[in-house]
């Protein structure tokens, strides 16, 4: 079997080296307290884009610091019951994608929204980035990363979502490759209303293993840059990993709520195996783990029409 980190046997016991900050749990109970004291300021309009399937909608709010943050909304026609609700979070430095990529949902009857991350190459924020977004903030302290607001705005989205009439309460759930699969994760350990959440090869844990396997191309490649400019002697090695612990994925994974499908590659050099499996390992709910041993960080045979399966499963 291809292996790029620890054996499968090690994989399913490993939990993690990176660590977990004490005060974790108060951290983003305030953050969450002050994300609710600011008003979202709710516009929703008709999309430019229009098909027969579905009702297609521009949906924008204000994260917790005033950033616009832009949806796309697509909505079953004439709904009569609530219909359940899929959130889907894009890959690192990406959009939400084209309107037409998700129309099955809808046109199963699934309500379906797709949030553009701020400040990268879609509609949320007022700059494009690529890439960097990991460590910016990181020497200002967690308040600062900019990864704290992006979960603060996947919750208010939650939220946003809760509150519409035509939504199934009970069949909310999140969806997400990668960065994606991170922010769906967070989003159902900060939410428990999250009934279910699919996650593949999530993104943004257990930061020293990644420094210490010397993988994580392209994604984590901003942090071996930081340190080159910022701590070329690494002076500050032990507080940089501590600030990061606040949105390590792994350290939210005891509190997520909902069933959890979650897809990891053995050969993924991009996010490694052993990080994902510390998510994994740490979460309480129920949950399923598909393993794909020659895959790496990249499309997977077949994997699109599980999710779709999973997703016509909140019909039932």
């Amino acid at each position: 079997m291809p292996n790029v980190d620890l054996p499968l046997n090690e994989l399913k016991n490993y939990i993690g080296i990176s660590p977990t900050p004490i005060d974790l749990i108060e951290f983003w109970k305030e953050s969450l307290d002050e994300l609710r004291e600011k008003a979202a300021e709710v516009i929703i309009t008709s999309a430019a884009f229009d098909t027969p399937i579905c009702e297609c909608y521009d949906l924008n709010f204000k994260g917790i610091d005033g950033e616009k943050i832009y949806v796309k909304m697509l909505l079953p026609k004439n709904i009569c019951n609530p219909v359940p609700a899929i959130i889907e979070f894009h890959g690192y430095g990406g959009n939400g994608g084209d309107w037409s990529k998700r129309l099955s949902y809808p046109a199963s009857g699934i309500a379906y929204f797709s949030m553009d991350c701020r400040d990268q190459m879609g509609n949320s924020g007022k700059e494009y980035f690529r890439s960097g977004n990991l460590i910016r903030g990181l020497l200002e302290g967690p308040k600062k990363l900019y990864y704290r607001n992006l979960y603060l705005d996947a919750i208010r989205l939650l939220d946003i979502v809760f509150e519409m009439k035509n939504i199934d309460k009970k069949n909310v759930v999140t969806l997400g490759y990668s960065q994606g699969g991170a922010i769906s994760l967070v989003s159902g350990a900060l939410d428990p209303r999250v009934s279910k959440i699919f996650s593949i090869y999530p993104y943004l844990s257990d930061f020293k293993r990644v420094w210490d396997l010397d993988l994580g191309d392209f994604a984590y490649q901003e942090l071996k840059d930081f340190f080159r400019w910022y701590d070329p002697q690494h002076k500050n090695e032990k507080k940089i990993f501590e600030t990061l612990s606040y949105i390590d994925v792994k350290n939210f994974a005891k509190n997520i709520v909902g069933e959890v499908t979650m897809v990891t590659g053995l050969v993924d050099k991009v996010c490694p195996p052993s990080t994902q499996f510390a998510v994994f390992n740490n979460i309480k709910s129920k949950k399923e783990h598909i393993i794909y041993p020659d895959f790496g960080h990249e499309n997977i045979n077949g994997l699109e029409d599980i999710i779709y399966e999973w997703a016509l499963n909140l019909l039932k």
